[in-house]
């Protein structure tokens, strides 16, 4: 029988590969958990010890993966820090997780300094990949050769909600205290969602950033499991293709917005690649419209699985198959999570069909808001939290998600999904990117605004917006239907898809 773990598969069979980097450089499993073995003994040397943070603004590479499994031998909370935040917004992540050491890519330096620096962390507790003034060189942390760290127990991951709508929250929970060496059987079991079981031949290609909850735990697991990763830099469309075929890709993280690109290559492009290797291709973090899903069940087979979850714990999965019965829902409850949709106004529970906010947890498993006890209890409904989506379940007890209550429009009295929208709108094929949000309106209360990223090649003018316009009333109730659209060169999306709709509707509302 296989072993599962990294440190166990390091002793077992020393010369597997883990994982392939960027460069196309393959690392052993023994190089990694010698690697991850060198940071946490240099981690516990600088006084580190379990239930601190670490705070790691990393590119996808092989140190970004090794400093991971460090701190999760060590006992810490591993903060992964969203690269495109400017150094106020980091410095106030390193503040409010109270980060005992800070490490970054070179690549992110000036806001890594001026983060460090706002944030009063002390010179000893600065390293980077590559070279960043006052860091010291993240090879320099720990000693070569120096074997295990004393007193492991397992850490985790603390990461901070997108803070779309609002200042982000690090999500913490409890550590438990368990042996390192042993892979818990709710990681296998929340792989097993997926149809993924260690070992099998599984190859996983990463290629969002680590950052990400669910991209660092797809990515993690896959190396606790026996499977090989292939990490991606910089997301391409035509490359990942390129890796999924080099190297028998078998499952993946990806978001809709990757589909649409992919969507995008020309016939000729896609049919260059042998994807028959694809058995589980995972999506989740942002809403996928149903035209974009079938074509990609069309192409990819089923494969394409959904998941919808949040940070915080919990979730619902849907295969392809499935979803071909039950178009545009995010699937039924977890096993071990429960999902309910709970009245606004009094948190009872809404009949079928009815929407509501969208309510979950995780059996077993508990959260706080680091720092915001307030935050944490208002989210809560007795043992249930939202992360403030609307949705309804079915009788079958499939959800579906209408929109975030904090995106919703009311114009006249009446609710307005903008999801609904967007869904429909990001199907005309001139269209590349589209966000739909409500602005005030003195008589109306507020009017749906839309605001358009066209397609290659094609500008955005009246003529578009005639055209836009008269695709959407095809398709949509007037009162739904865009007041007015603007455009942009690029939406302020991260790369994994989430929207910055906050700071898109908040140029628009405070425009003169």
């Amino acid at each position: 029988m296989n072993v599962l773990g990294l440190w166990n598969i390091a002793d077992a069979e020393p010369d597997r590969i883990a994982m392939v980097d960027a460069s196309g450089r393959e690392v052993t499993y023994r190089e990694l958990a010698t690697l991850a073995d060198r940071y946490a003994t240099g981690l516990r040397g600088l006084g580190l010890k379990t239930g601190d943070a670490l705070v790691s603004m990393v590119h996808n590479c092989v140190e970004a993966i090794a400093v991971y499994f460090a701190a999760y031998q060590s006992g810490l909370y591993i903060v992964a820090v969203n690269w495109h935040l400017t150094g106020p917004e980091v410095a106030y992540i390193l503040t409010d997780s109270e980060a005992k050491a800070f490490i970054a890519s070179d690549r992110f330096a000036a806001a890594a300094r001026a983060a460090a620096d706002e944030a009063q962390l002390p010179a000893a507790a600065r390293f980077a990949v590559g070279e960043i003034e006052g860091f010291a060189p993240l090879a320099e942390l720990g000693p070569a050769g120096a074997g295990r760290p004393a007193g492991r127990s397992t850490g985790a991951p603390m990461l901070y909600t997108s803070g779309t709508t609002g200042r982000p929250k690090g999500v913490r929970r409890p550590l438990t205290g368990a042996d390192p060496d042993v892979v818990p059987p709710h990681t296998t079991a929340f792989f097993g969602l997926f149809d993924l079981t260690p070992y099998d031949d599984h190859v996983h290609i990463c290629g969002s950033p680590v950052y990400h909850t669910a991209v660092l735990n797809f990515a993690t697991i896959s190396i606790q499991l026996g499977h090989k990763l292939v990490l991606m830099d910089r997301w391409d469309a035509e490359e990942m293709l390129r890796l999924i075929d080099r190297y028998r890709v078998t499952h993946s993280h990806m978001v809709p917005t990757q589909f649409h690109r992919l969507l995008a290559l020309p016939a000729e492009v896609r049919a260059k690649y042998d994807v028959s290797s694809l058995r589980s291709m995972v999506h989740g973090a942002a809403p996928c419209p149903q035209a974009t899903k079938r074509q990609m069940l069309e192409w990819w087979g089923p494969t394409v699985t959904e998941y919808y979850a949040a940070t915080e714990g919990g979730g619902t999965v849907i295969n392809g198959a499935e979803w071909l019965r039950k178009p545009g829902s995010v699937g039924k409850a977890w096993p071990w999570s429960v999902i309910q949709v709970l009245s606004e106004e009094d948190g009872s529970e809404v009949p079928v069909g009815e929407p509501g906010l969208v309510y979950m947890r995780m059996i077993g498993s508990s959260f706080e808001y680091h720092h915001d006890k307030a935050k944490t209890e208002d989210a809560r409904v007795g043992d249930l939290f939202t992360v403030g989506d609307i949705g309804h379940l079915d009788e079958d007890g499939y959800l579906y998600l209408h929109d975030r209550r904090s995106d919703l429009i009311l114009s006249g009295g009446v609710n307005i999904y903008p999801a609904e929208i967007e869904n429909v709108l990001i199907t005309h094929p001139k269209v590349a990117d589209v966000a739909v949000f409500g602005i005030p309106h003195p008589d109306w209360g507020q009017e749906v605004k839309a605001v358009v990223q066209p397609a290659s090649g094609i500008v955005g003018d009246a003529a578009l917006t005639t055209e836009l316009l008269e695709f959407a009333a095809s398709q949509l109730a007037k009162y739904k239907r865009p007041k007015s659209i603007d455009y942009l060169l690029e939406m302020p999306r991260d790369p994994n898809g989430k929207l910055y709709k906050r700071k898109l509707r908040d140029r628009y509302i405070s425009a003169p």
